[in-house]
Protein backbone atom coordinates (compact mmCIF):
# COMPACT_ATOMS: atom_id res chain seq x y z
CA UNK A 1 0.00 0.00 0.00
CA UNK A 2 1.33 3.39 -0.88
CA UNK A 3 0.11 6.34 0.96
CA UNK A 4 0.58 10.19 0.69
CA UNK A 5 2.66 12.23 3.63
CA UNK A 6 3.22 15.81 4.44
CA UNK A 7 5.95 16.36 6.90
CA UNK A 8 5.99 19.11 9.58
CA UNK A 9 9.14 18.74 11.71
CA UNK A 10 9.88 20.32 14.52
CA UNK A 11 6.50 20.52 16.27
CA UNK A 12 5.87 20.22 19.84
CA UNK A 13 3.81 16.51 19.54
CA UNK A 14 3.66 13.80 17.55
CA UNK A 15 0.43 12.68 15.72
CA UNK A 16 -1.11 11.45 12.49
CA UNK A 17 -3.48 13.51 10.57
CA UNK A 18 -5.33 11.74 8.04
CA UNK A 19 -6.77 13.81 5.04
CA UNK A 20 -8.21 12.06 3.25
CA UNK A 21 -7.63 7.75 1.99
CA UNK A 22 -3.89 7.37 1.89
CA UNK A 23 -3.14 10.96 2.00
CA UNK A 24 -1.65 11.84 6.08
CA UNK A 25 0.12 14.50 7.34
CA UNK A 26 2.61 13.63 10.19
CA UNK A 27 3.67 16.11 12.69
CA UNK A 28 7.48 15.14 13.93
CA UNK A 29 9.23 16.36 16.82
CA UNK A 30 11.90 15.37 15.15
CA UNK A 31 13.89 18.10 13.43
CA UNK A 32 14.62 18.09 9.47
CA UNK A 33 18.38 17.32 10.05
CA UNK A 34 20.76 14.10 8.89
CA UNK A 35 17.88 12.43 8.35
CA UNK A 36 16.10 12.27 11.91
CA UNK A 37 12.44 13.39 10.00
CA UNK A 38 12.26 10.38 8.35
CA UNK A 39 13.81 7.84 10.96
CA UNK A 40 10.79 8.93 13.26
CA UNK A 41 8.72 9.29 10.21
CA UNK A 42 9.25 5.56 9.87
CA UNK A 43 8.80 4.75 13.93
CA UNK A 44 5.72 6.58 14.07
CA UNK A 45 3.63 5.11 10.47
CA UNK A 46 5.22 1.73 12.09
CA UNK A 47 3.44 1.67 15.58
CA UNK A 48 0.25 3.61 13.97
CA UNK A 49 -0.29 0.67 11.05
CA UNK A 50 0.98 -1.99 13.47
CA UNK A 51 3.70 -3.61 11.16
CA UNK A 52 7.49 -3.59 11.20
CA UNK A 53 10.02 -0.29 10.77
CA UNK A 54 11.65 -2.64 8.17
CA UNK A 55 8.74 -3.16 5.77
CA UNK A 56 8.42 0.39 5.67
CA UNK A 57 10.07 2.71 2.50
CA UNK A 58 10.04 6.13 1.31
CA UNK A 59 9.18 5.73 -2.29
CA UNK A 60 9.61 9.26 -2.93
CA UNK A 61 10.37 12.64 -1.08
CA UNK A 62 13.76 11.73 0.99
CA UNK A 63 14.23 15.41 0.98
CA UNK A 64 11.51 17.04 0.88
CA UNK A 65 8.46 17.67 3.04
CA UNK A 66 6.00 15.83 0.72
CA UNK A 67 6.11 12.18 0.61
CA UNK A 68 4.83 9.03 -0.93
CA UNK A 69 5.78 6.03 1.70
CA UNK A 70 5.25 2.10 0.95
CA UNK A 71 3.85 -0.08 3.52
Amino acid sequence: MRIEVTVKPGTSQEKIVKVDEGVYTVYLRAKAHDGEANAALVKLLAKQFGVAKTSIRIVRGQNSRAKIVEL
